[in-house]
This record gives C-alpha cells, sequence and structure tokens, in this order.
C-alpha cells in the first residue's frame, strides 16, 4: 500500500515561509568544556527551514531523525555539519537552529574556597543559507552592582542588586571554520565588569569580603556594558557581539539596563 506524502503537495498561494520546524525539544547533548574537554548537559532546541511558495509542507519527522543522529556533540564545530544535513534532507537551501543549555562550573569561595556548581543559561544560535553562514554563542551572567550614585551621596553604605551580563559573540570564520570562543571566556569578562561575581556558596568570611570588594567598585549598567565591550571590541576572535547589562533595582519598582552592539548596527532589530 502507497501512502501519499501530502506535503509534497503544490501550493498555490504564492507565499513563502521563512522558517517551519519543531521546537521546545529537550535532548541530552554534549557541548565543549575548556578544562573537561565535554560537559553532558540538557539542550532545548528548536530546528527550523524556509519552505518555498510552491511547496505544502515540510516533514517534520526528518528533524528529529537528523538531531538523534547528532546529538552526541552540538557545537560550533558540529553544527555546520547538521545545518547541511537539514538541507539536503529538508530540500531547502536555508537551515537554521538554536539549542539553549544550562552550562555548569565549579567555582570557589573568595577566601575560604568552599566549593559548589554554578550553572549559566547559554544559547548557540546558528543559520547555514545560500548567503549567510552564521553561528552565534550566547552566555548570560549574574552578577553583583554596587550604585556609585548611591555610594557618592550617602553618609554609609550603598544600596546593590543583582544583575545580569548577557553576552552574545559571532565569531570570525575563515576555511568554513568558526573561531572557537569558549564559555568561560564571556563569563570571566562579564564579571570583571561587575562590582563583584556571584557565587553559589559563600561563608561568613567569604561574605565580608565579597560585601567589601563590590562596595569598592561601585558600577552602573552602562559601566559595566562598556567594560565588557571593550574587551569583546579587543578580540580578534570575535566579528561581532551584542552585550546587555540589566539590574532588578534594589530601591526602585524597575529595572535598569543598558545594551552596546558592535558594530553599531549589528543585530539591532533583534533585541530592541
Amino acid at each position: 500500500m502507497t501512502l501519499e506524502d501530502v506535503q509534497n503537495r503544490p501550493d498555490s498561494r504564492g507565499i513563502a515561509i521563512d522558517a517551519v520546524g519543531v521546537n521546545g525539544l529537550r535532548y541530552p547533548i554534549s557541548v565543549l568544556d575548556q578544562a573537561l574537554a565535554k560537559q553532558d548537559t540538557i539542550g532545548e532546541i528548536s530546528m527550523s527551514v524556509a519552505l518555498p511558495a510552491e511547496v505544502k509542507g515540510t516533514h517534520l519527522s526528518r528533524f528529529l531523525e537528523i538531531l538523534t543522529e547528532h546529538c552526541g556533540e552540538l557545537t560550533q564545530r558540529t553544527i555546520p555539519t547538521v545545518l547541511t544535513e537539514m538541507q539536503d534532507r529538508l530540500g531547502t537551501t536555508d537551515a537554521q537552529l538554536t539549542v539553549a543549555f544550562p552550562y555548569f562550573l565549579p567555582r570557589s569561595a573568595p577566601v575560604s574556597g568552599a566549593t559548589a556548581l554554578m550553572d549559566y543559561a547559554c544559547r548557540f544560535r546558528a543559520r547555514l543559507s545560500a548567503v549567510v553562514s552564521e553561528f552565534a554563542l550566547q552566555v548570560a551572567v549574574p552578577v553583583t552592582s554596587v550604585c556609585p550614585c548611591s555610594k557618592a551621596i550617602s553618609d554609609y553604605g550603598a544600596h546593590n542588586q543583582r544583575g545580569l551580563i548577557t553576552i552574545e559573540v559571532w565569531p570570525r570564520q575563515a576555511d568554513g571554520e568558526f573561531d572557537l570562543i569558549w564559555i568561560e571566556d564571556l563569563i570571566s569578562i562579564a564579571e570583571a565588569s561587575a562590582s563583584s561575581p556571584v557565587y553559589p556558596i559563600l561563608k561568613r568570611t567569604d561574605e565580608r569580603h565579597v560585601t567589601m570588594a563590590g562596595y569598592d567598585k561601585p558600577v552602573f549598567v552602562e559601566d559595566m556594558v562598556r567594560e565588557a565591550a571593550r574587551e569583546l571590541e579587543a578580540d580578534d576572535r570575535i566579528a561581532a557581539f551584542t552585550v546587555e547589562a540589566v539590574n532588578d533595582e534594589s530601591i526602585h519598582n524597575h529595572g535598569a539596563f543598558a545594551r552596546i552592539h558592535h558594530p553599531a548596527t549589528a543585530r539591532a532589530s533583534e533585541t530592541a
């Protein structure tokens, strides 16, 4: 018995679709780890392709087949191969893949050395088409900031708050390969731009140290994005980046944020 492939029916409306596929997929994956070579984690995955105007539908099951074959490692080294296979098996010239995942690092307290795991929200975004080949890495890093204005005008103390610095970078590409940028590199840049890092575990001696160190390095959201941007711009592996700092203000009923795109026009429409 032959079953009709309904997706292959023609469509007469003359409207192409930019992206059609599957999302919300949770799958075990491996990503690159600077200290351990690889780290196993769980990815939330979106896979899509462009659909020509004359084609009714795409074959959703093929996304899962491709993912199952390649989930052992999803990194900037392997994602171009996945995209190429998506193009071939789904009959398109435009394939896109997004992978969001938690990344864990052991972090030691600054005085006691007490160590525990810290998680960071990360994301890969990649696209391969007839005119575009790109890969982006995003890392969101929790930090602490102390307000310079509060410190300057107060008789004692200064308000401080939790913040989040999000960095997304587009590595340079040469000979079909993207320059390798470690997640750890972006975490270090973000934490160095704030008043203090956030730690998973602190003893009393650590809390004293972190509180005073933050007080000695007050920063606005503007300071944090500028400091991070200066380091990112100096890295010749990076072709473009976006850096954003958001403070969950402790004495206001609103947040504060600042954002820089480099080059200035890069990705502005995506994050505005």
